[in-house]
């Protein structure tokens, strides 16, 4: 197995949503990575739920190599993983949620070793953590693409946005109702 990224011409950012996700929004990022993918670029996401595992799924059935995705975490792989089984345990996610992802992780990092970057300064996993790590995605990135469930109000995904204006990076926005 070769490791390592692969020379892409671009790098997209996948960011959204991670509490909550319609098929839709799922249908819509598996397409959308396919075929960014299909034209040699790369993903660049931040190891969450939802949007952010659709679209390393993605990357994963395309490639199980792992050489078109940066994933940045908020803290080491560790401390993230210890991070998501708390919450689920304070019933904020499932259980299976968090081995999912985890599983999801650990495969990337032993597939590509550098595909997962850690920030191993962080020793907390909070907000601040996390908009920083929005931070890095943005900086990583040549476009973002958004898909944000509008009854979400973590501020996430808002908040990449606001970062790829301020860098100039170009972005395009997909928004989606859970009750619709």
């Amino acid at each position: 197995m070769r490791k390592g990224n692969i020379k892409v011409s671009r790098w997209v950012a996948i960011s959204g949503s991670w509490a909550y996700a319609t098929k839709k929004e799922e249908k819509d990022v598996r397409d959308i990575v396919r075929k960014i993918l299909e034209k040699g670029e790369g993903i660049v996401t931040g190891g969450a739920l939802n949007v952010d595992s659709f679209a390393t799924d993605e990357v994963i059935k395309f490639d199980p190599n792992c050489r078109y995705i940066k994933i940045f975490l908020p803290t080491t792989l560790s401390l993230y993983s210890k991070h998501y089984r708390k919450r689920a345990k304070e019933g904020v996610i499932t259980e299976n949620q968090a081995e999912k992802l985890i599983a999801q992780l650990k495969f990337i990092k032993r597939a590509n070793p550098g595909a997962i970057i850690e920030n191993k300064t962080n020793k907390v996993v909070d907000k601040k953590a996390y908009f920083q790590r929005n931070q890095d995605i943005v900086e990583a990135a040549d476009e973002l693409i958004t898909f944000h469930v509008i009854e979400s109000t973590g501020g996430g995904t808002l908040d990449t946005i606001e970062k790829a204006k301020k860098l100039g990076v170009p972005f395009k926005s997909f928004n989606y109702s859970l009750g619709k």
